[in-house]
């Protein structure tokens, strides 16, 4: 790969907590780092800090919602104008249980609110993106894609996936969650071979997020310890051929079962084709 100052690294949800976090650790290295986020206005800012925090003007801020598909195909597209390849791309935007968890929200598609945007999202942004990664491997050798997921993980129900019966807010995020690991596990075997790497990444418990603090009270572990371990798994030689794994931290983990059950990443393969082109 080539030297972190060459490369080009997208951070989805890099206006707050860890993204943020990791998106000024990259860029104090030179790289060209490219911030997502859903309000210009947090956009503005965090970019404007973080150029001064590290002196590095190669910073670049997309917005989009990805509680809508189609701001994320136009996400997709102004990062492809302006990038001809992408070392590395962070799906790391998320939401969490919600302040209100017995209330099901749906995105501008219809779909449950957290499966859209946990899961869909980056499904439909990493396939969008695929080419400029594939392009960058071809050039360096390898390019990452890693997948912010959870432990907290709870196995889909292929009969109700937008838990229209019965909903709960923790279920929803841990099943979105579980949806990511398992399109890791997937498309780590459809790249096989192509220098692209996809690993997942519970990087740790209970930090100290807006998301954490919203839902659980006390945090248990700083942002700084996330950092580490997904900046681990950006930047570090010790994984650099690695792929279709799940971490927890710095250690491989393993991630619920249905996670290993092919039939069970096909159907939800299949269905999220299906629903991003609907």
């Amino acid at each position: 790969m080539r030297r972190l100052s060459e490369r080009t690294i997208l951070i989805t949800g890099a206006t707050d907590g860890l993204g943020r976090r990791v998106a000024e650790d990259l860029a104090a290295s030179g790289a060209v780092i490219l911030l997502h986020g859903r309000s210009p206005e947090k956009g503005r800012s965090a970019l404007a800090e973080i150029r001064r925090a590290t002196g590095n003007d190669r910073l670049h801020y997309f917005n989009g919602d990805f509680s809508s598909l189609e701001a994320v195909r136009r996400l997709a597209a102004e990062v492809a104008a302006g990038n001809p390849l992408l070392d590395i791309l962070v799906n790391n935007a998320g939401l969490g249980a919600g302040s209100h968890p017995k209330s099901r929200e749906t995105s501008a598609d219809g779909w449950e609110l957290r499966f859209a945007v946990n899961y869909l999202a980056p499904f439909l942004l990493t396939r969008r993106l695929l080419p400029l990664l594939r392009r960058a491997a071809g050039e360096s050798g390898e390019a990452r894609i890693v997948n912010v997921a959870s432990a907290a993980q709870q196995t889909i129900d292929f009969d109700d996936p937008m838990l229209a019966r019965g909903y709960n807010g923790m279920r929803a995020y841990s099943q979105s969650k579980l949806a990511l690991v398992m399109f890791t596990f997937d498309l780590a075997a459809e790249l096989e071979g192509s220098g692209v790497t996809v690993n997942a990444l519970h990087p740790a418990s209970l930090m100290d997020t807006k998301m954490v603090r919203e839902w659980f009270g006390k945090p248990r572990t700083s942002v700084g310890e996330g950092a580490r371990a997904l900046e681990r798994l950006v930047l570090s030689e010790e994984v650099e051929e690695m792929t279709g794994a799940y971490f927890e931290g710095l250690r491989q983990g393993r991630a619920d079962a249905q996670a290993y059950d092919p039939e069970a990443r096909r159907l939800l393969r299949e269905m999220s084709m299906r629903w991003i082109e609907a």
